[in-house]
């Protein structure tokens, strides 16, 4: 959204403004029973920044205009009834990925509203990721379609070829195509760190190139899985009734719609999605 919407203490709030539009048309569209929106409050605090500092330290963090709009988003989910995750040691795939995990366990699908690449390794036979922004959605053939390597073997792939992303260097020398043909052959990052020798013999371009950088990057690239694979055990929701959308009183929509100075129309549709 444009730099043209501030709050009544005149502090941008273009970035709440976006992302309130967007959630409205989320909830009008699909009309869930069960929904949750994952924050990241761990850019330096991740469990993953213990074991690697590097990791994601080419990201700047957000300046603070647009911290304060990060917190005045979760306000605006939290008045809507929304369950709303975030920790300081998980990052919000981990509580993502936890909540699909746990809640699949019980019977329940999910459908995973990002176009983040990570969240392949998730998905299950009846599970779906939605890029809501080219309203794309895809299932686990999906993701051997975008990558070749099938939903299990994300973590692997990422960690052999990185993840500029996320500040990942990867294995020296090893990119998509030749990460997606070892996991193809070997099956797995582990199998094939113990069958490094036949790597040599592969109809692969560089094949013993590759196998030469593979026995000495073999301890990064089980490093670098320990980052590109998305926690289970995190903070993340275990049971269908925490996604259940509450019923709330319009008094603290209404406060934030005063503070927010949010135009008719939003007031009106955020109005509507109360229950």
């Amino acid at each position: 959204m444009p730099d043209e919407f501030f709050d009544a203490e005149g502090h941008p709030v273009n970035a709440v403004h976006g992302y309130t539009r967007f959630l409205c048309e989320l909830l009008e569209r699909v009309q869930p029973e069960h929904i949750a929106v994952a924050f990241d409050a761990s850019l330096t605090s991740s469990f993953r920044n213990a074991i690697y500092p590097p990791y994601k330290a080419n990201r700047e963090l957000p300046p603070p205009d647009l911290e304060r709009q990060f917190v005045q988003c979760r306000a605006v989910t939290e008045a809507l009834g929304i369950h709303l995750m975030i920790d300081h040691s998980f990052e919000a795939d981990d509580l993502i990925g936890s909540t699909v995990w746990n809640l699949r366990a019980l019977g329940w699908r999910s459908v995973i509203v990002s176009a983040d690449k990570d969240f392949g390794q998730l998905l299950g036979e009846h599970d779906e990721q939605w890029d809501y922004a080219r309203s794309v959605r895809w299932g686990p053939a999906g993701v051997h379609e975008k990558l070749g390597v099938h939903p299990q073997q994300v973590a692997d792939y990422l960690a052999l070829c990185g993840d500029a992303v996320d500040n990942i260097p990867g294995v020296p020398g090893i990119g998509a195509k030749t990460a997606a043909a070892l996991l193809s052959h070997f099956g797995s990052l582990d199998t094939l760190l113990d069958r490094i020798d036949e790597v040599a013999f592969l109809r692969l371009r560089g094949a013993a190139t590759c196998a030469a950088k593979l026995r000495e990057h073999a301890e990064q690239a089980r490093l670098y899985r320990r980052l590109t694979r998305i926690a289970l055990d995190a903070p993340g929701a275990s049971t269908i009734e925490i996604l259940q959308r509450k019923r709330q009183e319009p008094g603290q929509l209404d406060s934030l719609c005063e503070q927010l100075r949010f135009g008719a129309f939003t007031r009106s549709r955020l109005r509507a999605l109360l229950r």
